[in-house]
């Protein structure tokens, strides 16, 4: 997957984050980041591989995303890998 297949994928599952109220909160607390922060950062490639992180980090959330959207689950893990700091294979 390219990088920009995978930042779009990524803002996809931000948007579907910030609609499920306690997900987000969620994610906020673990982060750290404040709504500023995710308004400011959401274009940034290492902020979308957060958001990728933490979908990937609890299988139900994963799975939600998957079903919301319709998107295959094998692409989650394509687009973690194709963004910043992504293990080696």
């Amino acid at each position: 997957m390219h990088l920009d297949s995978a930042e779009t994928l990524s803002l996809q599952a931000l948007g579907w984050l910030v609609s499920i109220e306690e997900t987000f909160a969620r994610f906020l607390t673990l982060s750290g980041l404040s709504l500023s922060d995710v308004r400011e950062r959401a274009g940034e490639a290492e902020f979308l591989a957060a958001v990728m992180d933490f979908v990937l980090s609890d299988e139900l959330v994963a799975k939600g995303f998957c079903e919301a959207t319709g998107i295959d689950p094998a692409m989650l893990q394509d687009a973690r890998r194709a963004l910043p700091g992504a293990a080696p294979e």
